[in-house]
């Protein structure tokens, strides 16, 4: 487990319906910003044929994978876009709902963002295209390439955007009312065993052989 430190890690993700689900990994001090991990998982069509729930299976060890190897202080997750048609809105939903369900069984906390959120505190308005957001992306994480593809980039815009609400809040004290998914307990007392990870507690407790 990652000792606590004064860097703020977020894995961001960008769940897609039907193309590549996106995610990110960036971690700041409240000054710098870096990026740690990022790519898109796309489910080959032949693999969803043969079984209906591959994409969301796939999904769901990915993020487990992102979340045992990096340990995230939090996700930031894009939320559903209220403008798509029932079908695509129903199927975003499920890859949403195996999203939500990596974070529950690892009691990491998750933040919701709206499209136009996340582009609005990163390229300074809502409407800005995949091009732009890429870009701003880029120079926020000051990398020495563009990250591709753009669902990768919606990831990190997402991770980037809670860093900045983050600061928001602390900056002026305010209260924080986005939290969907908390853990039980954020910090160990004094002289405590710090808490283990869902998966690490089940396993302690299996008899040895």
């Amino acid at each position: 487990m990652r000792e606590k430190s004064s860097w703020l890690r977020v894995l961001g993700v960008d769940p897609a319906a039907a193309g590549p689900t996106g995610y990110g990994i960036i971690e700041s001090d409240g000054r710098l910003c870096r990026m740690l991990h990022y790519g898109a998982l796309k489910v080959a069509a032949k693999r969803q044929k043969e079984c209906a729930g591959a994409a969301l299976q796939d999904v769901h060890a990915l993020l487990c994978r992102l979340i045992e190897e990096f340990a995230p202080d939090v996700m930031a997750v894009e939320s559903v876009f209220t403008a798509l048609n029932m079908r695509t809105a129903l199927r975003l939903a499920e890859v949403r709902g195996v999203v939500l369900l990596a974070a529950a069984q690892y009691d990491l906390e998750v933040h919701s963002y709206a499209p136009r959120e996340v582009k609005a505190s990163v390229a300074g308005h809502g409407h800005a295209d995949k091009r732009q957001m890429q870009a701003m992306v880029r120079a926020l994480l000051s990398m020495s390439e563009t990250p591709e593809p753009a669902d990768a980039a919606d990831a990190l815009a997402v991770a980037l955007c809670h860093l900045q609400v983050e600061q928001v809040r602390k900056r002026f004290g305010l209260p924080d009312v986005q939290a969907s998914v908390r853990p039980r307990i954020l910090t160990a007392a004094p002289g405590a065993a710090p808490r283990l990870p869902r998966a690490a507690q089940l396993a302690s407790r299996s008899p040895a052989s």
